[in-house]
C-alpha cells in the first residue's frame, strides 16, 4: 500500500452553476434575434435585382428570402468559432509552459465547441453560397482559408485519437492549437487584402443598417452564452471522467 496521496480533479467549479442560466437565456436571445431578422429587418443592400438573373437554374427578380437569412445565423457561429479557438490556444500555451493536464482537458473542450460551430458555419456559408450564386462551393479566399482551418481543427481529433501517450498527445495538441489559432486572423483579414464579391466588408462598406447590426449583436450574444454552457457542461464531464480515473489509480495502489 502506498502513503502517497494522489491528487484527484475537482469534481466541479463555481461556473457550471452559471450552466442553466447562461443556456436558456442564450436560447431566449437566439430566438429574439432570429424573430427581428425575420419580421423587422428588411433585406441586406444587393437583394433587390434591376432585372431577372439565372441563380441555381431559376430565374429570379429578387433575392431576399431565406438565403438573406442565413447571415443572421452564419456570422456569428464562425464568430463563435474564432473565440474558442482563441481559448484552445490560450489553455494549449498554458499546458506547453506548466504540463497540468487541467489545461490541456480546458484546450481539448474549447477545441470540441469550436469543431460544432466550425461546421455550422462551413454549412450555412455553403447555403449562403447556393441561395445566392447558385452553387455549393468556389474557391473564394475567405472560404478556402476557413476550410484550412477545419482540416486544422478536424486534425487535432484525429491526432489525439492516434497517440496514446498522455504527455505527447496533450504536447502535439498544444502546438496544432495554437497553429488553428494563427488561421483564425488570416480567416477574418483575407477579404480586406483580397476583396470578393461573395463575403463584402460589410461593416466597412455600410452594408448593415442599425437594426441589421442590433439583430445580428443579439443573436451573437445568445449564441456566446449558448457555447459557454456547452464548454461548461462538457468541461464538467470531463473532469468528473478524470476523477473516477484518479480514483481508480488510487484504489490500485493499495
Amino acid at each position: 500500500m502506498s502513503d502517497k496521496k494522489v491528487k484527484v480533479p475537482e469534481a466541479g467549479q463555481w461556473p457550471d452553476n452559471l450552466v442553466v442560466p447562461a443556456v436558456l437565456a442564450g436560447a431566449v436571445l437566439t430566438t429574439a434575434g432570429f424573430l427581428m431578422a425575420f419580421l423587422m429587418v428588411g433585406p441586406v443592400n444587393g437583394a433587390a435585382l434591376s432585372s431577372p438573373e439565372l441563380v441555381g437554374d431559376v430565374m429570379v427578380t429578387n433575392q431576399q428570402l431565406l438565403s438573406q437569412k442565413i447571415f443572421y445565423f452564419h456570422m456569428p457561429v464562425a464568430i463563435v468559432s474564432f473565440v474558442a479557438l482563441v481559448f484552445a490556444a490560450y489553455y494549449g500555451i498554458r499546458f506547453l509552459m506548466g504540463r497540468q493536464q487541467r489545461f490541456d482537458t480546458c484546450s481539448r473542450v474549447a477545441m470540441e465547441i469550436a469543431l460544432l460551430f466550425v461546421v455550422f458555419t462551413m454549412v450555412t456559408g455553403d447555403l449562403w453560397t447556393r441561395f445566392e450564386w447558385g452553387v455549393w462551393w468556389t474557391w473564394e479566399p475567405r472560404l478556402t482559408t476557413y476550410l484550412i482551418l477545419m482540416l486544422i481543427v478536424i486534425a487535432y481529433f484525429v491526432l489525439r485519437n492516434a497517440v496514446d501517450d498522455p504527455e505527447r498527445r496533450a504536447v502535439f495538441s498544444g502546438v496544432i492549437s495554437i497553429i488553428a489559432l494563427v488561421d483564425v486572423p488570416i480567416c477574418f483579414m483575407i477579404t480586406r487584402l483580397i476583396p470578393s464579391s461573395v463575403h463584402p466588408v460589410v461593416a466597412r462598406e455600410g452594408g448593415m443598417a442599425p437594426d441589421m447590426v442590433a439583430a445580428v449583436m443579439i443573436i451573437m450574444a445568445g449564441m456566446m452564452l449558448v457555447a459557454f454552457g456547452l464548454y461548461r457542461l462538457r468541461f464538467r464531464q470531463a473532469r468528473l471522467d478524470e476523477r473516477v480515473q484518479a480514483l481508480k489509480d488510487q484504489l490500485e495502489d493499495y
